[in-house]
């Protein structure tokens, strides 16, 4: 089965594992952008990998 290409912002929410909360102030702030397709509103999928790799920081070490 092929991935889909587009997310309903809840399916983006929980394929991230955050609030569809989140997700609407993600869009409103500029920060995820999306599509609207008639009344729908639609999340490429290659956007989200773009918000993640733009968050993603490398991990420090924390000496014991």
């Amino acid at each position: 089965m092929n991935a889909p290409i587009a997310l309903s912002p809840l399916e983006a929410a929980e394929s991230l594992g955050v609030s569809r909360s989140t997700i609407y102030r993600l869009m409103d702030s500029g920060r995820l952008r999306f599509v609207k397709v008639g009344r729908r509103t639609l999340i490429p999928t290659s956007l989200l990998h773009e918000l993640l790799d733009g968050v993603t920081k490398p991990c420090q070490e924390v000496d014991k």
